[in-house]
């Protein structure tokens, strides 16, 4: 295995951007990397290498966010109130589209939304999808697809 420096320099971002996109904060997902990386430390003498180590890292980033909501589950409420849209008229416009496309997915049924947020933020591979969610590469296929014509329904 290569060294947590060299996992950390080739896959930190992709992490934080997962991370991210289930925030929507920036600092909290900066936070919750670096307790990903440190998890992943912990735990690196039980990594078989049997799965991609991007894999491998947003299964431990979903588990720490998991226990984060657990013991902040007010945060999360507030954090939706208390987001602000740009003022130029382009920038609002464009974060209105991109804001409603975000309450389209996190509106969507589980598994389908944590598939299109592995899949269209966190940048992975419908294998690694599979990997991550315990079912077959073909499953995330299916269910990518099925969630995206739900969002194409939701938006019209």
């Amino acid at each position: 295995m290569q060294s947590m420096e060299e996992i950390y320099q080739q896959h930190a971002q992709t992490v934080y951007r997962y991370l991210l996109t289930h925030t929507r904060d920036a600092d909290l997902a900066e936070e919750l990397t670096q307790e990903t990386f440190y998890q992943a430390i912990r735990s690196s003498d039980r990594f078989d290498e049997s799965c991609k180590v991007s894999t491998w890292l947003c299964a431990i980033a979903k588990r720490v966010l998991l226990t984060y909501r657990r013991k902040h589950p007010a945060q999360e409420e507030l954090e939706e109130q208390t987001m602000s849209v740009p003022s130029a008229e382009s920038e609002a416009v464009e974060a209105v589209s991109r804001m409603e496309l975000i309450r389209l997915v996190h509106d969507l049924p589980e598994p389908a939304r944590e598939v299109v947020y592995l899949r269209a933020f966190g940048g992975l591979s419908f294998a690694e999808i599979g990997e991550v969610q315990g079912k077959t590469e073909n499953w995330a296929r299916v269910t990518f697809y099925r969630a995206k014509e739900k969002l194409k329904k939701g938006s019209t």
